[in-house]
């Protein structure tokens, strides 16, 4: 069993320094998880891919848990969107949680890659899109909230099934969808992901998938990233989270477009 191995110090701190990066990625615009699955995966040869899902999620939760708050205390997101986009969420993690046994991942790995390449230029092109906050459906509050609700169930089935890259589709779905300020959606955002996380948490922890000694020290790493991104982006505003936006997809398309080709070629 992995849980009673002990691990080596270097490996200890491999993912202990992936946890503290993935933490401030994800709680700047999301996409902690392309750091640490991957971390993972060589820090743990030895564990299913449901283990270390399972555990990605127990470290996940503890940072997103505190970039939420600090979103939440700094921004004060609008809680009439932002809960019903949370509950629709969790759904939507749940059921893509329960499916993600049956669903080979290998064949979404091209689906991704050309959502990514469509919404990074879509972002690059329009780079006026998030600056300014000019909410779509202002009058219509049903359509708005509605809206976040389809968001919050496609995302979050998304985060249940596969995962990486969760927290950037939902700040780019709020952002083009909704015309939320980048800052204001990442704050959302972060509500919205800590519900999914907690939903396939509930899927997986009665299965025994979590390795808790790894998943706790994620955990912990995760919570001082989270802190401190959280921090750095309402400090620094939409600009900034703008631009690491555009990073963080750009790394998506290439680590993707890489395992797809692999995968195509292998």
């Amino acid at each position: 069993m992995l849980e009673s191995l002990d691990l080596e110090p270097r490996v200890v701190v491999f993912l202990a320094l992936a946890g503290l990066a993935a933490g401030f990625i994800d709680a700047v615009v999301g996409g902690g998880g392309l750091v640490q699955l991957p971390a993972l995966l060589v820090g743990l040869p030895g564990a299913t891919p449901v283990q270390l899902l399972a555990t990605n999620k127990l470290g996940s939760i503890c940072g997103t848990t505190v970039s939420s708050v600090t979103y939440f205390r700094r921004i004060r997101p609008d809680l009439r969107t932002a809960v019903p986009l949370a509950l629709a969420a969790f759904a939507g993690s749940a059921g893509g949680a329960a499916l993600a046994f049956l669903i080979s991942k290998e064949a979404f790995n091209p689906i991704i890659l050309v959502v990514l390449v469509a919404v990074g230029a879509y972002t690059l092109l329009k780079p006026s899109m998030g600056q300014l906050q000019a909410l779509r459906f202002g009058h219509a509050r049903r359509k708005h909230v509605g809206t976040a609700v389809v968001i919050g169930v496609v995302v979050g089935a998304y985060d249940g099934a596969l995962g990486p890259g969760t927290g950037s589709f939902f700040v780019f779905a709020l952002v083009s969808a909704l015309g939320y300020g980048f800052l204001e959606a990442s704050a959302k955002a972060k509500i919205a992901n800590l519900a999914t996380n907690l939903a396939a948490l509930v899927v997986f922890v009665p299965q025994g998938a979590v390795i808790w000694s790894v998943g706790l020290l994620l955990g912990a790493a995760n919570v001082l990233g989270g802190y401190l991104g959280a921090r750095v982006a309402v400090a620094r505003g939409s600009g900034f989270v703008r631009v690491v936006f555009v990073v963080i997809v750009v790394a998506f398309i290439l680590k993707i477009g890489w395992d797809t080709g692999r995968q195509l070629l292998g």
